[in-house]
């Protein structure tokens, strides 16, 4: 009985063998390319239009030009991270520019000159806000160096390669599209030179070299902007590049396969990637210049000439007969001058970058480009300071409010008239004995002097009286008993302040000129 017990089991046992086989069977049937084809599937409408969607290869746009620069990336940089370059203080370093232009690609550029802009900038953005105070302040420890340089015997095929004194991080060259051409740049500043120092062994700040590239304008400048990259470096100390590049590479074979595969590899040269126009890319540098200012002797001096500051009173009333042309000009141009120190609620982005430039805060135009009027006066003394520092901060804050510096003499003068003195006023008695009103009123002129020197004062009182600065042979103070005293430098710089004194004219001997008496 046992025995045939056993044969059921086997037999069962294969039975059930055999049935699962057969299943198995008939799911790779069903699976088979019979039953679903692959070109079915990629036919179904959502999959059309996805891959409608995507450009086709021969549309995908490449740059124009590219730049290459000749030094190792670091190999300790995450896969998805912007390439970093370690260079060595004021080495040679080339950077390839290359025309990678299509057949009918900017065909105006054909046997045409080009001008590039290498500079050097900060990678942060922190950094960017205060570039100015930065680069000061590098410049007040190195004076009469430069962070960027161009390596001109060793560069090949470039034209013209020219600094400016004021843009210590900038030089700019031609190149001609059809020659080979590489430019060999030097960086003089490391990167530790911008850290606050604490205890040491602080990290360096980033920087960027970024190539600007334009094209001849019909005026002939190279304004026309076609093309910029940028690539982030850390700068080192003599032959400190090659040590750290060393240590990452001893650091990452430490690490195991599977975290090398989050790094990239390093290369043996580094791409200038894409990037926007540095927003100062091309300033002409008589433009960036600041304003000189020269002092003109006495003589040159005319009636039309613009006085320092506002000389005439706001309630004097001229007679329009009396009234000459270059007092009506001198008055213009007061109010003109007025207008364009004071920077207007309603002014727009365009008229704020001219005030900026108009009084001398020209490294701060890119800083302030979408600036209007309004959102340069919302800006607080604190704000100010923290952007541009306290020493330009605390100024723009002042221009920006008008404050005007206080004058160091101020003085009253009144012309006397040529019929009678002013001295003595004229009042009609009434019948009572009481005074009446005076017959003629004088008004008074305010002088605002900062020099305080005899020469100041006989411009502004010629401006005041009308006359030619030319015609005015000498200024008399009349002194005790009716004497007359000759102005000089040391008596205006004694002058009580808000002193009130009387013009009186005198022609002199040959009836040629004029004298003066402050009365």
């Amino acid at each position: 009985m046992a025995w045939v017990l056993k044969m059921d089991d086997a037999s069962i046992e294969s039975g059930l063998v055999h049935d699962f086989d057969a299943s198995l069977s008939g799911i790779g049937q069903e699976l088979g390319a019979g039953a679903y084809s692959m070109s079915d599937v990629l036919a179904l409408p959502i999959f059309k239009q996805e891959d409608s969607s995507l450009p086709p290869e021969s549309e995908t746009k490449n740059p124009p030009f590219q730049y290459v620069l000749c030094a190792a990336t670091s190999p300790a940089v995450k896969l998805h991270d912007e390439t970093l370059t370690y260079l060595n203080q004021g080495q040679s370093y080339e950077v390839r520019l290359l025309d990678n232009r299509k057949q009918d690609e900017l065909p105006e550029l054909t046997n045409k000159m080009v001008k590039s802009i290498v500079r050097v900038v900060f990678h942060d953005r922190r950094l960017q806000y205060t570039e100015h105070q930065q680069l000061e302040g590098w410049k007040w420890n190195r004076p009469g160096d430069r962070l960027l340089d161009i390596d001109i015997p060793m560069s090949v095929g470039i034209v013209e390669p020219k600094t400016h004194p004021s843009q210590l991080n900038a030089a700019e060259f031609l190149w001609d599209l059809n020659k080979r051409t590489s430019v060999f740049v030097q960086v003089h500043c490391i990167s530790t030179e911008f850290t606050p120092r604490k205890h040491g062994g602080e990290k360096g700040v980033p920087f960027r070299i970024q190539l600007d590239t334009f094209a001849q304008g019909d005026a002939g400048e190279y304004t026309e902007h076609l093309h910029s990259a940028s690539c982030q470096i850390k700068v080192f100390k003599p032959k400190g590049a090659d040590r750290k590049q060393k240590t990452d590479r001893e650091k990452m074979e430490k690490r195991s396969p599977q975290e090398k595969e989050k790094y990239q590899p390093s290369y043996d040269t580094t791409i200038l990637s894409e990037c926007s126009p540095w927003p100062d890319a091309y300033v002409s540098p008589n433009q960036a210049a600041t304003p000189s200012f020269a002092s003109t002797p006495l003589s040159t001096y005319t009636t039309s000439s613009v006085p320092d500051s506002e000389s005439s009173s706001p309630n004097h009333q001229a007679d329009p007969v009396s009234l000459g042309n270059s007092e009506v000009s001198l008055h213009s141009s007061l109010l003109y001058d007025l207008a364009e120190r004071q920077l207007s609620p309603t002014a727009t982005i365009q008229d704020a970058q001219k005030w900026l430039l108009k009084n001398r805060f020209n490294s701060y135009a890119r800083l302030f480009s979408h600036f209007s009027g309004s959102d340069l006066l919302k800006l607080t003394r604190d704000d100010l300071v923290q952007i541009c520092g306290p020493a330009d901060g605390i100024r723009l804050f002042n221009a920006l409010k008008s404050r005007s510096v206080r004058p160091r003499l101020t003085v009253y003068v009144c012309q006397e008239s040529p019929q009678e003195s002013p001295l003595l006023e004229r009042h009609g008695n009434s019948e009572n004995g009481e005074h009446s009103i005076p017959c003629s009123l004088h008004v008074y002129h305010a002088l605002y002097l900062e020099d305080l020197t005899a020469a100041e004062l006989i411009r502004k009182m010629a401006c005041v009286c009308n006359l030619p600065l030319g015609t005015i042979n000498q200024v008399y103070r009349q002194g005790p008993t009716g004497i007359h005293i000759l102005l000089s430098d040391q008596m205006v710089y004694n002058l009580p302040d808000e002193s009130c004194f009387l013009i009186s004219t005198v022609k002199d001997e040959l009836g040629e000129g004029l004298h003066l008496i402050l009365k």
